[in-house]
């Protein structure tokens, strides 16, 4: 029985040999392609190596916490600075660096302080007067004050200046105001830099912003960690309530298949509409409101929301993409009419198969665990390299040459090291944040390495739940009696069946997808790059780069989707599946084309239909538009966090249902293919296929194929 997997099909993916004991997925099979298996494996020993490294030396705390140049938190109990919760930076305009936002560190000496600077000093002016000693504040502790200007400078030991500032998440930034359109720092346009010259302010702004950057995202992360807490069970419920609609459209489909189909395009037709009406409304009803006229270019972007729902341009746009979205949905079943009764047909058949496989709606959850095991790895993985850079303190001489100059040194020990003997005026100043050490030089290559095991892995689990649920809705189909000869448990067979002999193909088939799409995050990296210049040339040849490579992660999706039912069924390896998958399609490609896109389009209507459903309900909760339960909505900070949370989590739920459908109506079509190629009606070659799903599955494809002759 295992032969016929090797000889049903020749050279390029024709068929050759008839079968007649063949029944559906093979039992007798081997393992496929072993040596990815291994490599797979490896690689994962690899990731669990990294991870482990990273959080050896990374510490996540300095995201959240303020540091010193020293590595020490700021404000933290039983340590020096506990009465010392501020950071003071040095020289704020060297946080203008891009490195900020990679390494969470400013290139300048950063040291905690109790208070903000709040007046306008320099080193200059302040030493040998009264007020060196609240300058001193802002210098190294333990500065002599037997030192020159000169020496504290090159030391490192003091800022050149200090202006006033105001804590922001535990940072002194300065005090920027700005005062009939000019900005100022306290009641000053400039400032003294410490070294003799005056600056402008812009130049405090500009460092400012991007030490600021990570600080607000910070803020918003946390307002919207409040508006979780205070919304969490509302969101609950409202993904509960998701789940009931969506569960109960994929009961009435197993029943009412035609009927559903066609209330669902009504039902989409009809939100869409109430859509549209109420943007109307309400851009009708901001008219002469002030403030109602401003464009959404000059507001920028703004992080509560809200603003833009007081805006006539806003709801102009969302009724001009409903309309559109609106007239696209339209013409598409004017066209589509003919198709749409033999795509309910393929639906009902799935419907059937679903029924009897009723386990396979539960897997999803499977998926969705373990997608979630791979995106916290990497997410914690990420954030643990980001936070392992180190301050790098290096000697420096001013005046004699001394042989260790621009070697690492410890700041503490340096006075009574051997290196301090050796050069007398030599000192250990602070020099940048990163490491020296092999493990620091290879760290932008190990974040390379993360996200790309993390593209493997992801697909991997994706590619395990299609061949699992392909193998069980393709022994729904090869059964010829249903479901008397339907094997007991498909779904735990086959699951059991794609890890004991196809690991090695999942991991071919993912390695490839998981290639194109690192390929893909290198290319948006290299157009951010190239944003600055002005080569036209670059940014074509960058863009068609980007088209390309975004069309043939499309592709080889949805060929690795159709090779995995073919390994599901026949058990061969990825190469030799993808290659008959390709082939099989292509001499159906007028089936392709009538059903597999047009079912894929009436799920797609079915997801629309659950999310703004699910979505306009949250809609009209959270902005307390509902009289009976208007009290019971909880305050918030931005009101469309648990909406957004809601319509998102609402999708993957709808998703996870609908992709089971969707997998099992790709497997019968495929299986249907194969159907067709094998026998041909005859009592000693019947078809497998139900009587209804041949009947209208062949009379389209007839009548399809008569239409292209014609136009041909």
């Amino acid at each position: 029985m295992g032969d016929e997997r090797l000889h049903y099909y020749g050279k390029h993916g024709t068929p050759q040999k008839y079968d007649p004991t063949f029944k559906g997925p093979i039992y007798n099979r081997g393992c496929t392609d072993v040596i990815c298996c291994v490599f797979l494996l490896l690689a994962i020993v690899g990731y669990v190596a990294v991870g482990m490294i990273a959080w050896t030396h990374g510490d996540p705390r300095k995201v959240i916490y303020p540091t010193d140049s020293r590595g020490e938190f700021c404000g933290q109990k039983g340590t020096k600075n506990a009465n010392k919760p501020y950071l003071f930076y040095f020289n704020i305009v060297k946080c203008a660096s891009p490195l900020v936002l990679l390494e969470f560190q400013c290139p300048t000496p950063q040291i905690c302080v109790e208070k903000c600077p709040d007046r306008f000093l320099t080193l200059l002016s302040a030493h040998k007067s009264p007020d060196l000693e609240y300058y001193k504040q802002f210098c190294v502790p333990g500065v002599q004050n037997t030192k020159g200007v000169t020496e504290m400078l090159r030391d490192g030991d003091c800022p050149a200046v200090i202006v006033p500032s105001t804590p922001l998440a535990r940072r002194c930034f300065p005090a920027i105001r700005t005062h009939k359109g000019v900005l100022m720092v306290g009641n000053e346009t400039t400032y003294e830099n410490g070294h003799g010259s005056w600056k402008n302010i812009t130049e405090l702004v500009e460092g400012a912003k991007k030490a600021n950057v990570v600080l607000e995202a910070r803020q918003l992360a946390m307002r919207i960690f409040e508006d979780y807490t205070v919304s969490w069970y509302w969101i609950v419920i409202g993904l509960v309530i998701a789940m009931v609609i969506s569960l109960l459209f994929i009961i009435l489909l197993r029943f009412l298949a035609g009927i559903m189909v066609w209330v669902m395009i009504v039902m989409v037709i009809l939100v869409l509409g109430y859509g549209i009406f109420h943007c109307y409304m309400e851009y009708a009803r901001l008219r002469g409101e002030a403030g109602s006229d401003i464009s959404l270019v000059d507001l920028g972007f703004q992080t509560d929301l809200r603003v833009y729902l007081h805006l006539r341009q806003t709801w102009m746009a969302f009724m001009i993409i409903l309309s559109i979205l609106e007239v696209i949905i339209i013409l598409l079943l004017i066209f589509l009419r003919k198709r749409i009764l033999i795509a309910i047909a393929l639906i009902k058949e799935a419907s059937r198969a679903v029924g009897y496989v009723m386990c396979s709606m539960l897997y999803p959850l499977v998926t969705f665990f373990l997608l979630c095991l791979c995106i916290a790895y990497w997410a914690s993985t990420a954030v643990f390299l980001s936070t392992s850079n180190e301050a790098v303190y290096k000697i420096l001489t001013a005046e004699s040459a001394c042989p260790l100059a621009g070697k690492t040194c410890n700041p503490e020990t340096f006075p009574s090291s051997n290196e301090s003997r050796l050069c007398p005026d030599a000192h250990c100043q602070f020099a940048f944040y990163g490491g020296e050490s092999g493990y620091h030089r290879a760290l932008l290559g190990l974040q390379i390495f993360n996200l790309f095991m993390f593209f493997w892995l992801a697909n991997f689990v994706l590619a395990l739940g299609q061949v699992t649920l392909a193998g069980a809705f393709a022994s729904y189909y090869w059964a010829f009696s249903k479901p008397d000869d339907l094997p007991a448990f498909p779904l735990f067979s086959s699951f059991g069946r794609a890890l004991r002999y196809h690991t090695g193909s999942l991991a071919f088939g993912s390695l490839i997808l998981a290639i194109v799409q690192i390929i893909r995050v290198i290319l948006e990296y290299l157009d951010q790059r190239l944003k600055a210049a002005k080569n036209k040339f670059a940014k074509f040849l960058m863009t068609c780069l980007k088209c390309c490579f975004w069309c043939l992660e499309k592709f080889i999706r949805f060929l690795n989707r159709n090779a995995y039912i073919m390994i599901a069924i026949y058990g061969t390896n990825f190469c030799t599946s993808a290659r008959n998958a390709f082939f099989l399609l292509m001499r159906n490609i007028i089936r392709v084309a009538v059903l597999d896109k047009v079912t894929d389009f009436l799920f797609l209507l079915g997801k629309l239909l659950i999310v703004g459903s699910v979505g306009i309900l949250a809609f009209f909760f959270f902005t307390h538009r509902i009289r009976i339960v208007q009290d019971t909505a909880p305050p918030l900070n931005y009101y469309w966090v648990p909406i957004l949370t809601v319509i998102v989590g609402s999708y993957l739920i709808a998703h996870g249902f609908f992709s089971v459908y969707g997998m099992c109506v790709d497997t019968l079509f495929l299986c249907f293919c194969e159907d067709l190629e094998r026998n041909d009606g005859s009592q000693e070659r019947p078809y497998f296929m139900s009587p209804e799903l041949r009947d209208i599955l062949l009379k389209g494809s007839a009548e399809e194929g008569k239409r292209v002759e014609a136009e041909e």
